[in-house]
């Protein structure tokens, strides 16, 4: 099933299959190590739902829900 993160409920791990977007936000997310084929494990959004902690690559990242609705996942539980 896929969906994108900004979709995804705590502690829901999923694959990286697509970054959406293009340009500086794109840039920027593989620079903090979100790139295809990653496992990313959402852990919980703040209380009114923005920004987001997410597990990458062994460590805690807050995305803004802007950027988490252009990675396209696959979720793996």
């Amino acid at each position: 099933m896929e969906k994108t993160l900004d979709q995804f409920k705590e502690n829901e791990t999923g694959i990286v299959k697509k970054i959406l977007v293009q340009g500086r936000i794109r840039q920027r997310l593989f620079d903090m190590g979100v790139t295809p084929k990653t496992v990313i494990t959402f852990k919980k959004a703040s209380p009114l739902g923005d920004p987001i902690e997410v597990l990458v690559r062994g460590y805690s990242l807050t995305l803004r829900k802007g950027e988490a609705l252009n990675i396209l996942m696959e979720v793996t539980e």
